[in-house]
């Protein structure tokens, strides 16, 4: 069996994530021993013998959900966000005057995937209802390096998942004083969790939802894990895929 918690395992939080993994295999009464960290996460989204993984929104529904089951969306009490919900934070270097139609025009945004929902879908969306959309882009490969190109001057802005960029700037403070988060797009259903497609997700939702209400304080504040949200399908589905880069 394959569990995976990628997609916020920061180096600062991995210790963390084992211990949410050890809660969730206690609460559950199987699975294994240690979460699978650094295989291909399309080979495990979609292997028979998946137990957990977490996705994002867009490659749930752009591609994956005919052939997994949907476990439900984790509440990370994210600010003026509805639960189970996230949003990302438009980002740029704090002595950049400019605004968002300014960098539209004349700026190079940096994403990290064409099929992720908080750094390309989102703020495409975001762009296209305020009659903009992005000139120039960089491809990055992830939040984090999308983070950095904006430090470092490789791009002009961003659109960062807010979990991400919070995590990110808890751990490095120094760094984080030369960004502004000047703009938020709107909530979409967080990262979804996942699990094989013959797979019963209650078990799996309930032994989540034990295994937050037994951690640590100090780990459910690292993670930001608040609880998980029962949320369908269609809520994911319902959204645009929009066209790539």
């Amino acid at each position: 069996m394959i569990a995976s918690l990628g997609m916020y395992d920061m180096p600062h939080l991995r210790g963390a994530h084992d211990r949410f993994w050890d809660a969730i295999r206690a609460s559950l009464g199987y699975g294994p021993d240690q979460l699978s960290r650094g295989g291909d996460p399309w080979a495990e989204w979609q292997s028979p013998d998946l137990l957990l993984a977490q996705t994002c929104g867009l490659p749930y529904r752009a591609r994956l959900h005919d052939s997994v089951t949907l476990v439900g969306a984790p509440d990370y009490d994210l600010p003026d966000c509805p639960p189970g919900h996230y949003f990302s934070y438009l980002i740029l270097r704090r002595d950049d005057p400019r605004d968002l139609a300014d960098l539209s025009r004349q700026g190079l945004m940096a994403f990290n995937d064409p099929l992720s929902q908080s750094g390309w879908a989102a703020p495409l969306a975001h762009l296209e209802e305020r009659k903009l959309k992005p000139g120039k882009t960089l491809q990055t490969g992830a939040h984090i390096e999308s983070i950095k190109a904006v430090l470092n001057g490789k791009a002009d802005y961003a659109a960062v998942d807010a979990l991400t960029l919070l995590l990110w700037a808890s751990e490095d403070t120094d760094a984080a004083e030369y960004l502004d988060a000047f703009d938020r797009t709107a909530p979409t259903p967080a990262l979804p969790y996942i699990t094989a497609r013959e797979r019963d997700p209650k078990p799996i939702f309930d032994s989540i939802e034990t295994a937050i209400s037994n951690l640590s304080h100090e780990d459910r504040c690292a993670l930001r894990l608040k609880g998980i949200v029962n949320l369908p399908p269609s809520a994911y589905l319902a959204l645009p895929i929009p066209p790539a880069p």
